[in-house]
């Protein structure tokens, strides 16, 4: 997982075509009042998901992975928590959904991670990293509008 900003990441990762699609989809998005729901950008290649929701505050916290997409999870407005923790140290409860290309799944609390995610901030995810999103920053539930762009691993 790699957290910054739209303007460090290209000196932070090497960028694929379709990952420089992504980031420059973001890049052109910013201040822009965007639907909730999915966004075309190319095709299953790269595409964007538009979410609002209120971060959660939970004792019970959930940790999702995926095998086909790199998510580029960018806060546009709002602040959550995100969780972090290497994808071998999660046990599953919910197997792979291949159509969501989504698993879910436990992290023991010693090894999880949690990085304060403010407007302006970028995680990218690989399907390496599970990730626990919408948490609540500082145990204060509060409105998110997050911009997921999902980029197919290999392209």
């Amino acid at each position: 997982m790699i957290v910054t900003t739209l303007d460090r990441i290209a000196a932070q990762a090497d960028m694929t075509p379709a990952m420089q699609k992504a980031l420059d989809f973001l890049v052109a998005s910013q201040g822009k009042e965007l639907e909730d729901g999915r966004v075309e950008i190319d095709g299953d290649t790269v595409f964007a998901l538009v979410q609002s929701y209120d971060s959660k505050e939970s004792a019970d916290v959930f940790f999702e992975g995926h095998k086909r997409y790199i998510d580029f999870q960018y806060v546009a407005a709002g602040q959550e928590a995100l969780g972090w923790a290497p994808v071998d140290a999660a046990t599953i409860t919910r197997e792979y959904d291949e159509g969501r290309d989504m698993w879910l799944g436990t992290v023991p609390a010693e090894v999880a991670t949690f990085v304060y995610m403010p407007a302006g901030q970028l995680a990218v995810l690989w399907p390496s990293d599970a990730h626990a999103p919408m948490r609540a920053a500082g145990g204060v539930s509060s409105p998110v509008k997050k911009i997921v762009v999902k980029v197919s691993v290999g392209s």
